[in-house]
């Protein structure tokens, strides 16, 4: 783990700030700033670049929150599928109430929500008729009728004309969503259209880290955003149109670079005018690049961070979340930089702590899991399953004992908290075992702590694990991956199951 940061996040603040400010002037005080990736927590970008500010953006909105309101888009058909987010494993519908949330403690006010594509789909007429009960505007568009192809009936009455309004009073309006595909474009491009047929003479930009546009093709930071978004089949591309513009090679991915021409049409058909656009690039106000102070850093990371996307898809498949040919495509992306499996420094600890469970004879029902985490100062803690207690348990109360200085052969869970416990859960709940997953864990630590003052120590040692590197054998049950969640730590593991029964609660 890196010793101090490889991202300025001060120098890329007002780098980025100045370039949006800039952008706005020259659209007479009115720009529809489309913002690619994540808004708040944006994981990726703080693995990949280490010492980003997973709410930067967010710092960056606050500072401009006199001049900017948020359209929030979500695409009605990831309501409809309950399509859920990775690394808070909530819904989409349920991520975008949370960034209302979020977005109203940083004192960024949301203007709307936008239901995409909607089609009177039961579950996203539910999600509408909830926000509009607790006072939250709700505008649905339903597919712009003639697209890709007939830009005169997309740019007409009937297709983006279609769309309701949506009445905004700043200058900067901020279009994001909780995923790829939410509508975000076509939301821009709607407001586009009404806005000029009301004589205001707005604009158009694109705000999306990556590929970050100003470092090399096959830098792993570029590659790791390949890796991210392998099921979506992303490509990054040298950007043809502005090496043809102005001599000049820049990064950008497929899907922008073919849309472009299409882009182009459709501004220039709604303004009356020639864009001043030239390429996908000149379209982007992205700034990441300039905040990179230490490129070796982010090189290792991004090379790490392939490396976690090849076991989370992995473990996506053996789930029959995605298919095969996606962790092939993620698994070609690892190879082609020389990396493998054994280079993340977790995975050799906790397969060989599996190999301890199997020989000691004391798994859970058959199954010998192992678990490891890497700790700030670069040591190595394990854990292994028993017939009380998860893997992820047993790392975590080893890792919180090594932090605090606690002897290994001291309990920081007394037995009667554990045996209460597991009586509560097979007598009580008529659960099928007694062994405690982390959350359980975590709660019955937390009770040790009020009679136990090494517990509490160990307690107060826990946020020192926030951004540790874990691993594990096996894919973590429910309450062993909302407890890592928690933790903050960057949690990879084998695609293997952890128990025989089909259904784990």
């Amino acid at each position: 783990m890196p010793s101090c940061p490889a991202f300025d996040n001060e120098k890329y603040l007002t780098e980025q700030t100045s370039a949006i400010l800039n952008r706005v002037s020259r659209f007479n005080n009115k720009l529809y700033l489309e913002f690619g990736g994540k808004l708040l927590f944006d994981y990726h970008a703080s693995r990949v670049l280490p010492g980003f500010d997973p709410n930067v953006k967010m710092r960056l909105l606050q500072k401009l929150r006199d001049q900017a309101v948020v359209l929030l888009c979500i695409f009605a058909g990831d309501i409809e599928r309950k399509k859920v987010r990775a690394d808070f494993g909530i819904t989409y519908d349920s991520d975008a109430l949370k960034l209302i949330d979020d977005l109203s403690e940083w004192g960024v006010s949301v203007g709307a929500v936008v239901i995409t594509r909607y089609e009177g789909q039961p579950s996203a007429t539910a999600f509408k008729n909830k926000l509009e009960r607790r006072g939250v505007r709700v505008y649905t568009h339903r597919f712009t009728k003639g697209y890709p192809t007939d830009v005169d009936m997309i740019v007409s009455p009937e297709g983006y004309g279609a769309n309701e309004y949506i009445e905004t009073d700043r200058p900067i309006v901020v279009v994001t969503g909780p995923g790829p595909g939410s509508g975000k474009l076509a939301t821009c491009l709607s407001q586009l259209y009404h806005d000029h047929q009301r004589g205001i003479d707005s604009g158009y930009a694109k705000f999306e880290t990556f590929p970050i546009w100003n470092l090399p093709l096959e830098h792993p930071v570029n590659v790791a955003y390949e890796a991210a978004t392998a099921d979506l089949k992303d490509v990054n591309l040298i950007d043809h149109w502005h090496l043809e513009a102005y001599n000049e090679r820049t990064v950008n991915y497929n899907r922008d670079v073919e849309a472009f021409p299409l882009l182009r049409r459709i501004v220039e058909r709604i303004t009356g005018k020639p864009s001043f656009y030239k390429s996908p690039t000149d379209m982007g106000v992205n700034r990441a690049g300039f905040g990179i102070v230490d490129d070796a850093a982010v090189r290792d990371a991004a090379v790490q961070e392939i490396i976690r996307r090849y076991f989370r898809y992995s473990c996506e498949y053996a789930m029959g979340l995605c298919g095969r040919d996606t962790v092939e495509r993620v698994e070609l992306i690892m190879k082609n930089i020389g990396a493998s499996p054994g280079d993340r420094k977790v995975v050799g600890p906790a397969n060989r702590a599996a190999e301890q469970a199997q020989a000691s004879g004391k798994g859970n029902q058959g199954i010998f899991c192992g678990a490891a985490v890497e700790l700030r100062d670069g040591a190595v803690v394990t854990g292994k399953n028993s017939p009380f207690m998860h893997a992820a348990s047993s790392l975590i109360l080893n890792a919180t004992k090594r932090l605090a200085g606690i002897p290994d052969t001291m309990d920081l869970l007394p037995q009667a908290i554990t045996e209460s416990l597991g009586h509560f859960k097979k007598d009580v709940l008529a659960g099928k075992e007694v062994s405690l997953d982390l959350e359980e864990t975590l709660i019955a630590l937390s009770i040790s702590a009020t009679m136990n003052p090494a517990a509490q120590v160990a307690v107060d040692k826990l946020r020192d694990l926030d951004g540790c590197d874990v691993h594990m054998t096996h894919i973590p049950t429910p309450g062993d991956e909302a407890g890592l969640r928690k933790l903050g730590v960057n949690l990879t593991s084998e695609p293997n199951f952890s128990t025989k029964c089909l259904y784990v609660s």
